[in-house]
């Protein structure tokens, strides 16, 4: 979602979330889900609160800021909540097998 495409001749990368947020209003709306799953396996897994709360933290910020017109989606370019809470995920100390 956050670093599939690569713009030529950068090493700026970008997913469909930044491509789904173009869409005025909804975009951002729907681009929230795949995140929203990421944070409930984490919450299956048996991720710690504090894992949680930081991962719906990057979620909202990204909403929030990537809700503004233009500025939002060259930040949801940078920010990659998703990257960013798969990496809290890896990190968690506390996880168990997964069944």
């Amino acid at each position: 979602m956050d670093a599939r495409f690569l713009i030529p001749g950068t090493r700026i990368r970008f997913g469909l979330d930044a491509l789904i947020g173009l869409a005025p209003g909804v975009g951002d709306a729907i681009a929230l889900v795949p995140g929203a799953w990421i944070v409930a396996r984490a919450h299956a897994l048996g991720a710690r609160r504090r894992t949680l709360l930081r991962m719906v933290g990057n979620l909202a910020i990204d909403w929030f800021a990537g809700s503004v017109p233009l500025i939002g989606d060259i930040f949801d370019v940078g920010f990659r909540a998703n990257l960013r809470n798969v990496a809290l995920l890896r990190a968690e100390p506390s996880l168990r097998p997964v069944d």
